[in-house]
Order: structure tokens, then sequence, then C-alpha cells
């Protein structure tokens, strides 16, 4: 296996890992003031100590904002001091690259690095502001001046920011852990077999298993000892299913790159029969967007009345998102019944699918009880996504906030330290992102530190 895979990467591995998932250190930059009085008054205590060896939860108490995680919240505010109030102070941060610091640690992913951001279409601005995209040390802003791009309406684009992302890792000489093209199917807990390696560690071993994709599609299968593992996989796994008759004819998808895929093929025109897309999120919203961008027509079908005050568009203010507005309103003015002021677009409000026949026609219910027919020439349906755990005991549910409900990242996320963010059932577990309930990548970054401050304090616990 060529070294550009991992110089701790092997296909078999007794050999136990600190963890599987740091040199880069953050400290409050000299001269810094945080405009937070009390946050300054701490940080003014420990003067150049990195913020990793810093009391986490001392730092973040009393600290206020939309996220329910401290560590979060108190990342968030080192990074961008006064951004819910719309200024734009620098960083009161400063990263040192502490070699002697560094934690072996392996990425294992199906993607390249960056992940979903990969698969999505590249020209579709991002949900969060671009300067809440970027990674320590280098800012969006920053690597896009240098390719010559920029953001739109202060959001980037997801083709800029995959690039960005698998750029960073190259930049920061990180591609050797990082493994694309792994897929993990199991991890349990256990010793390895004697091989003089040394004594077990105080942590429990955990032993990852899964198979890498070669250039000819080939699988290659992999073994890993860790004592520390680090679930970060996000939510994009499993597309969320309707549980309906026909949902699985080859008409019918649960991905907007499908109708991406379809518009480049020619198989959906502007004088198809339109395309049905399920849902009301912001994906759903995105699908109708693209669709109307080549003049595919449209029915738009969701359950909930469009007034209703839980629409992810009600929390979304319009100056910074007009196109999501957009699609709110061609949701509330038009039914599939009235007049059309947006030709090419029907919305069908409070509509629920019951079935999708052979002959690409679907069938719904509508608030009345009664059924309607629609032909239709492609089925979209995004309504959500779940994580894929499988690889964990009982798919990741016993790790579970309620162990006796399905996990879900905004309902039922894994229950974790909110200082470690390492699991309340398993010791050597982690779950950052949307996993542990951080659902905005601007939060993201908060579990990381805890992560990172977390291991290397039983890297410090451990004997000489």
């Amino acid at each position: 296996m060529s070294s550009s895979r991992g110089d701790h990467f092997s296909a078999s591995s007794l050999e136990p890992l600190p963890v599987i998932i740091i040199g880069h250190i953050p400290y409050v930059r000299p001269g810094a003031v945080h405009p937070h009085p009390l946050l300054q008054r701490k940080l003014a205590e420990a003067p150049g100590v990195s913020i990793l060896d810093q009391d986490l939860d001392y730092l973040s108490e009393g600290l206020e904002g939309r996220c329910q995680s401290p560590v979060a919240l108190l990342f968030d505010a080192l990074l961008r001091p006064d951004t819910d109030f719309g200024g734009n102070l620098e960083s009161v941060l400063t990263w040192r690259q502490e070699k002697q610091r560094a934690i072996p640690h392996v990425v294992l992913g199906r993607n390249l690095p960056g992940g979903a951001w990969h698969s999505m279409e590249g020209s579709m601005v991002t949900l969060s502001q671009g300067q809440w995209m970027g990674l320590p040390d280098l800012q969006v802003k920053d690597w896009l001046q240098k390719k010559r791009r920029g953001l739109r309406n202060s959001r980037a684009t997801a083709g800029d920011i995959a690039r960005y992302y698998r750029d960073y890792v190259v930049k920061k000489g990180l591609s050797r852990n990082f493994i694309s093209g792994a897929v993990v199917t199991n991890v349990q807990w256990g010793a390895p077999e004697p091989s003089g390696s040394g004594a077990q560690g105080p942590s429990p071993l955990f032993q990852v298993s899964g198979f890498l994709t070669t250039k000819d599609r080939s699988r290659q299968p992999f073994s890993l000892w860790t004592h520390n593992v680090v679930l970060a996989t996000g939510t994009f796994d499993s597309p969320a299913r309707l549980g309906i008759p026909g949902e699985a004819l080859p008409f019918v998808h649960h991905d907007l790159s499908a109708l991406e895929a379809a518009t480049r093929q020619g198989v959906v025109t502007p004088a198809s029969d339109p395309v049905l897309i399920v849902g009301a999120g912001l994906s759903a919203a995105d699908a109708v967007l693209f669709a109307r961008h080549y003049n595919i027509p449209v029915v738009h079908a969701f359950r909930r009345p469009v007034d209703d005050p839980g629409l992810v568009f009600n929390q979304l203010p319009k100056m910074l998102y007009p196109e999501y507005h957009k699609v709110h309103q061609m949701m509330r003015e038009q039914s599939f019944l009235s007049p059309s002021p947006y030709q090419g677009y029907r919305s069908l409000p409070k509509h629920r699918p019951l079935l999708f026949k052979e002959d690409s026609q679907a069938v719904f219910q509508d608030a009345q009880g009664g059924q309607q027919v629609f032909g239709v020439s492609l089925v979209l349906v995004l309504i959500g996504s779940h994580p894929d755990l499988s690889f964990l005991p009982g798919a990741g549910a016993d790790f579970a906030m309620d162990p006796e409900q399905p996990l879900s990242a905004k309902r039922n996320p894994i229950d974790v330290d909110p200082f470690t963010y390492q699991s309340t059932r398993q010791e050597g577990l982690y779950a950052v992102g949307p996993l542990a309930g951080d659902n905005f990548v601007r939060f993201v970054q908060g579990g990381a530190l805890a992560v990172a401050s977390s291991l290397l304090r039983k890297e410090t616990r451990k004997p000489p």
C-alpha cells in the first residue's frame, strides 16, 4: 500500500493507535481583547496557556448563543467574537504547530476530504455564511481570494467549499492521515491477539474493520486496533423514506443528484411531465430552484400547511436567503387548483403520498381525505436523512440519549459528555457534529476542540 494512504495504516494492524479520526494548537493571540468581559477576564487568568490545556467547563460558563453545547459556544466566541451582533471582529486565537504534541491518527472516509460536499451540485450556495465554513488558520475568504473567487451574498458555493476542505488537508500536511475510499463495516471491543506489541493501555481497545475500494473497484479488507474512535459521519448516509408502495420503482429517487443527472441526460426537459418533489425543507427547496433554473415543470408536495411556523423558511433571514424565501412564497401563493402565478410550478400543501405506480403516476391523499393522481417524469423524495451507524452494535441506538428510540441528529443524538464529547456509555468512543446534536457547521468545530482536549489529557496521563 502506498505511503499516501497513511503511514499508520495497513491492511491488518495489531499495533494499537491512540486514536482513529492533532499538531495545531490554539492560543489566545497576544494583545487580543475579547468583547465579552467575563470571558476576557477568564482568558487573562492563564496567559500563554493553550485553550486545549485550560478548563473548558470554566471558560464556557455564562456564555449564551444559538447552540446548546457550551464548548461549541466557547470556540465560536473565540473564533467570531461578535458575529451574532453583526460585527466582524478578528478572532482572538492564534495557532501554533507543536509537532511534539501531535497524536498519531487516521481519518477513514468514503469520499475525499470534505465528505458530502463533494456530492453536492457545485453551484449551489451554502446555507451558512461563508466565513463560518472555515477551518483553523486558513480563512475561507483568504483562500477564495487566492483562487480569484468570491462569496455570493456572504455565502460560498458548495463546489468552492469542497475544494477548500480538500486543499486544507494538503496545505496543513494532513494528507497521509486521510484514507479515502474506506468503508467501515464493524467496530467492536476486544483485545488484539498476542503480538509482542506491549501491554494494553488503560483505555479499552476497539477493533475497526472494513474495506478499501481500490482503483479497479475491488475491495481490500482492513482491520485496525485503536484506543479511541471518533464518530464524525454526519447524517447524509441514509435518506429518509416514505415507506409507501412503489418507492423502489426506478423513477423514484432520494437525492438531488438524480435530478441533475436526468437533466444532463435529457431524461427530463421543459416538455416532460412534471418532476414531483416531496418535502418542505431546504433540500426540497434546492431541487425546486434547480428545476426552475432549467425550466423543468414541478409539482411540489408536502404534508404541512404553508403557514406552519415550524417550516425552516421561517427561521432564515430574508436578506441573507432570498432564494429560499422565494420558494416559500411560491409554496404559499400557488396551489394546484388555483390560477398559476408561477408558470411550470404547482404546490400541493397538506398532501400525503400514498403510492407510486409503474406507469409513472403518483397518488396522493389531500387535506379533505380525497385522492388525487398526477403523471410525473421523475420523483424526488427529499424528507431528510439519517446517519448510518450499522457498524456499531444496535446501529448506534444503544448510545443515543434515549436508547429505546431510533438515533436522530435532531431529536435523539448520541449522548456525550458536553466538555469532552466522549460517549457517556462507552469510554474511548467520541461523536462530533450532527451525531452529537451540533447541526450547524458553525458549531461543529467546538466538538473537535473538546475531543482534542480530552485526547491530549489522556496522553498526558499515560505512564512513561
